[in-house]
């Protein structure tokens, strides 16, 4: 049941300027009348309620002591003998509104952001590890038969630059040929020469080899192996003295000029993540170590633990800064812009089932509004739905609204209480009565009229908390036997508190005396 203090004091108001409280408190909802005998007029033609005396819109009529009953036309209250108030369309009372004075605006720190649309490149933070570039990792085989006579790298993980010796290999088959071609030459025979170094050249036997046999009038015994590229020795699949035949690969080098880095896209944005689009990236140990990329390929398949998919990055890598394993912080962004509406992220209230912003209105009101948010861009999210561009939104003072229901309960209790302290406090739904237990205790001191099982009517003094003046009405019993001691005419001290049939009565006791 919602509670507006404000239109209390209204109806207060107008009670001062010749209306009187008289009568008492029906008690119970029983029987409601189907209209009320009018006393101002409805714009038939606008379609819209507007008060004659004031000329402002009104959205129903209510009665104060039971504000959670709408009319539709002015007219006497069904529950207390007084007229039906009205509630304006400019004090923002419609559909958990709020109108918040500029004293209180300043009092509560609140601020005002515009929604604004502005064009934004589509990017979203993640976390990848560094792995070597395996389209540029090259190989170091042998092409013949033959041993291994020294290995100069000694482990896998071993940095090794272009030119550098890997292996020393011992080919036997090498010498007869070259012997042969050396014995040909010497001879003078340039046809047979010439023909026999046809035959090293088929056997493998590289040109600076045969060189250096020329050179020194010596078969050439050993072929060094050498790496192909700066970088790591990946696999190392030999030992000195091993045997080996042609295609063996001896050593597997990957060169750290570009290494990729595995990153791991959620799901629901894995559509989002095309190959080409911009990478920067960030080493964890050290943000200074900053590093620019692309997004080489999206891999397929989706992970059953993770639900992530994997996208396979290329990073630069020239001053060979970046190993395998390390861990990075990834920002990926699309090439072109995409235009969206924004408001600060810190404006947006998530509830956990939807997401509302409060606007900003004329003459300082406030309006919830139920929002479809997109994307974080930086510290702004974008609004799908829900807001235009120019609205204002509040920016600040979120942190008084505890729950969905506070946006229809709490906040019109800090516009009643401008002046006074406030309280924010945690309630069920926005579309649900408060709870009896999170309501507020009042206390008053009046005579008994009447006695029932169901309730004590009280003709009770003045009530300043709830800005009552004195008056004769009902007060529900939690249960038929309470109160059984408390006699009709007797000076009482009560307790009670406002619930969704009405006000419910905690404690009375005789005026001065103990509790009953």
């Amino acid at each position: 049941m919602k509670s507006n203090i404000a239109l209390k004091a209204v109806a207060l108001a107008l009670a001062g300027a010749g209306l009187t409280y008289g009568g008492y408190w029906a008690g119970t909802h029983r029987g409601m009348p189907a209209s009320a005998t009018s006393t101002e007029t409805t714009s038939a033609a606008a379609g819209d309620k507007v008060d004659p005396k004031t000329g402002r819109k009104v959205l129903y009529w209510h009665d104060p002591m039971v504000p959670g009953n709408k009319f539709d036309k002015p007219g006497k209250s069904p529950f207390m003998d007084m007229q039906l108030v009205p509630v304006y369309a400019d004090e923002g009372g419609d559909e958990g509104g709020v109108k918040v004075s500029p004293t209180l605006q300043q009092n509560l720190g609140i601020r005002f952001a515009t929604v604004r649309r502005e064009e934004t490149r589509e990017s979203y933070d993640l976390i990848g590890t560094t792995q070597f570039d395996e389209s540029i990792a090259e190989v170091v085989q042998s092409r013949v038969t033959g041993y291994i006579d020294r290995l100069y790298a000694r482990a896998p993980m071993q940095r090794i630059k272009r030119g550098e010796p890997v292996a020393l290999l011992f080919v036997p088959d090498w010498i007869a040929p070259q012997e042969e071609y050396l014995a040909l030459k010497r001879s003078g025979n340039e046809t047979l020469a010439a023909a026999a170094r046809q035959r090293m050249q088929a056997l493998s036997i590289p040109p600076g080899l045969i060189a250096q046999a020329e050179k020194t009038g010596q078969a050439q015994r050993n072929l060094t192996l050498t790496s192909p590229v700066n970088g790591v020795i990946t696999e190392l699949g030999v030992r000195e003295g091993a045997m080996v035949s042609p295609g063996m690969t001896i050593a597997k080098v990957a060169g750290l000029n570009k290494v990729w880095l595995v990153a791991e896209i959620p799901e629901a944005l894995a559509n989002s993540a095309r190959p080409g689009m911009t990478v920067d990236a960030t080493a964890s140990g050290d943000a200074s170590r900053k590093y620019t990329g692309k997004v080489r390929e999206i891999l397929p398949g989706v992970s059953t633990t993770t639900r992530t998919v994997q996208a396979r990055l290329e990073l630069d890598n020239k001053d060979g800064s970046l190993t395998p394993g390390m861990l990075m912080r990834v920002r990926i962004g699309a090439e072109k812009p995409v235009s969206r509406v924004l408001v600060p992220t810190e404006a947006v209230i998530t509830t956990g089932k939807r997401s509302v912003v409060l606007v900003a209105g004329e003459n300082n009101s406030m309006q919830p509004v139920t929002v479809t948010t997109g994307r974080d861009v930086g510290d702004d999210t974008e609004i799908l739905t829900g807001l235009s561009e120019g609205q204002k939104v509040v920016a600040s003072g979120q942190f008084l609204i505890d729950s969905e229901a506070s946006l229809k309960s709490v906040l019109p209790k800090f516009a009643d209480t401008a002046q006074a302290q406030m309280q924010a406090q945690k309630g069920p739904s926005a579309t649900e009565p408060t709870s009896t237990s999170l309501s507020p205790v009042y206390r008053g001191v009046g005579k008994v009229e009447k006695a029932s099982p169901d309730s004590l009517t009280l003709s009770h003094k003045p009530i300043p908390e709830l800005k009552w003046p004195a008056m004769t009405m009902d007060f529900g019993k939690p249960r038929p036997e309470d109160f059984s001691d408390i006699k009709v005419g007797q000076e009482v001290e009560f307790a009670f508190k406002e619930s969704k049939d009405g006000y419910l009565l905690e404690t009375v006791v005789p005026a001065g005396g103990s509790k009953k």
